[in-house]
């Protein structure tokens, strides 16, 4: 009798389970809460509902339908940004060669007017894909954002702010177009133009002109349309005037100083990445107020090197002095974030911030460098960068200060969607219920189910335990 009760009872808790719903909010209850953009809050609960913020604050009323996450001891900051990527963005493939052409020798350009190296039309919102195992390295790290963008050829591309999780990949996009990636890369010069760095740099100086003669063309045929010839279609020079900005490289310090001439020469809003040596140019930099990106790929020896090729004094500075330029640029006033320059391992992304905080950075300064500093430079501040009401929900939860040596990611939100790191989860056994606290939403704990919705109150795990019976 009493086994056939049992029986019955976990039915129909079972039957409970499958009838619920998604919860539809979210509340992290009593967390230490950073919003970057004001004071912290030392406990206080942020609301997520619809994959936004609903509310935040020290005193929320938590709605009768919200899933309870306990957040004593945990801090809850905004979801960390990549200023300059390729995180889910998979470039299509270069088209195949025509029937009988030589595919070792293409045809040699011979000027700019042939847009060698240009891929300016690629767009990273169009590129997406959510199944790259890169994005959830990304997330365990703490990055629920990047700006993406195509970096193949000279012109690379048109970035886009997306969301590193989502079922397609139109779904990741949060902004398009947000500028254009350009890499200063020469072929030698047996490849034709361009075949050298002055050659590339005049290359990119050209095309703007062209732009700008392409643009002015254009508004004078639309002004006169009768009895003049309609000016040519050029999907390269389209593709250039729909970004916004321009990124440019620059790691050592004369680089720095002919980006920041060269930015200007080309009319365009921009933005410079790199800035290894840039400890040489504070004050250049501070005074031209350019935002830019430092790349976490910090200068150091080769691992396998060659002990016998010894470096110059002026790399040895820059290995030692690098990890200090954020720290030198927050003191300066300049605009600035990180980008991850191809590091691809969680502990390894951890580490970069780290040296750069150890080397003179503040955590306030880290923080907002990987959040609010990205936003602001992208104009899609009013959307995230912080934990303020309406912003998409994207926050990385830990139990700890970021950074810290032993601090843990314990949830990841992005879009509202919550992520469990996969470095933290158990085994995953038959029947464990394990599965619950990785990826997706929580099980639905509504009020019309008021017994279940009572072991809600007492946290997630207590509220996994509801589900407990119908193993």
């Amino acid at each position: 009798m009493k086994r056939a009760l049992a029986v019955a009872v976990a039915g129909l808790v079972c039957a409970v389970c499958v009838r619920a719903a998604a919860p539809s909010a979210i509340a992290i209850k009593d967390a230490r809460i950073v919003p970057v953009s004001g004071p912290d809050l030392p406990r206080g609960t942020v609301l997520l509902r619809n994959g936004l913020i609903e509310d935040v604050g020290p005193d929320l009323t938590i709605p009768a339908d919200a899933w309870v996450i306990d957040g004593a001891g945990l801090t809850v900051y905004p979801g960390f940004i990549d200023g300059l990527s390729t995180w889910g963005v998979s470039p299509p493939p270069r088209p195949e060669p025509a029937a009988g052409s030589n595919a070792a020798s293409p045809p040699r350009a011979q000027g700019p007017e042939d847009r060698p190296e240009d891929d300016a039309f690629e767009r990273a919102a169009d590129l997406m894909n959510p199944s790259d195992s890169r994005l959830q390295m990304a997330r365990d790290a703490g990055f629920t954002t990047a700006a993406a963008f195509p970096e193949r050829g000279i012109f690379g591309g048109e970035g886009a702010i997306v969301d590193l999780a989502g079922a397609r990949g139109r779904d990741m996009v949060v902004a398009s177009p947000i500028g254009q990636y350009i890499a200063l890369r020469t072929r030698g010069f047996a490849a034709g133009f361009p075949n050298s760095l002055m050659g590339v740099i005049a290359y990119v100086r050209q095309t703007y002109l062209d732009l700008d003669w392409y643009k002015r063309a254009n508004v004078v045929y639309a002004a006169h349309v009768s009895g003049n010839k309609r000016p040519g279609y050029d999907h390269y020079l389209e593709a250039l005037g729909n970004s916004p900005r321009v990124l440019l490289p620059a790691t050592e310090a004369q680089q720095i100083d002919r980006m920041l001439s060269f930015g200007v020469e080309l009319k365009q809003p921009f933005i410079i990445y790199g800035l290894h040596e840039a400890y040489r140019r504070i004050d250049e930099l501070s005074r031209s107020k350019t935002p830019v990106f430092v790349s976490l790929k910090w200068p150091a020896a080769p691992k396998d090197g060659d002990p016998a090729n010894v470096p110059d004094y002026r790399t040895l500075v820059m290995r030692d002095q690098a990890p200090g330029v954020p720290g030198l640029l927050a003191r300066a006033g300049v605009s600035f974030g990180f980008y991850d320059d191809g590091v691809d391992k969680t502990a390894d992304l951890k580490k970069a911030v780290r040296k750069a905080i150890d080397a003179g950075l503040a955590q306030a300064d880290a923080i907002r460098a990987l959040t609010l500093n990205v936003a602001e430079i992208y104009g899609v501040a009013d959307r995230m960068g912080s934990i303020e009401k309406g912003k998409i929900a994207n926050l990385v939860v830990t139990r700890g200060d970021a950074f810290a040596d032993k601090t843990k990611i314990e949830y990841v939100f992005v879009d509202g969607q919550q992520f469990k790191p996969s470095e933290d989860e158990p085994a995953k056994a038959a029947g464990d219920t394990a599965a619950l606290r990785t990826t997706g939403a929580p099980p639905a704990l509504g009020p019309q189910y008021p017994a279940v919705r009572a072991m809600s109150d007492h946290g997630v795990e207590t509220s996994v335990c509801a589900i407990r019976a119908c193993e």
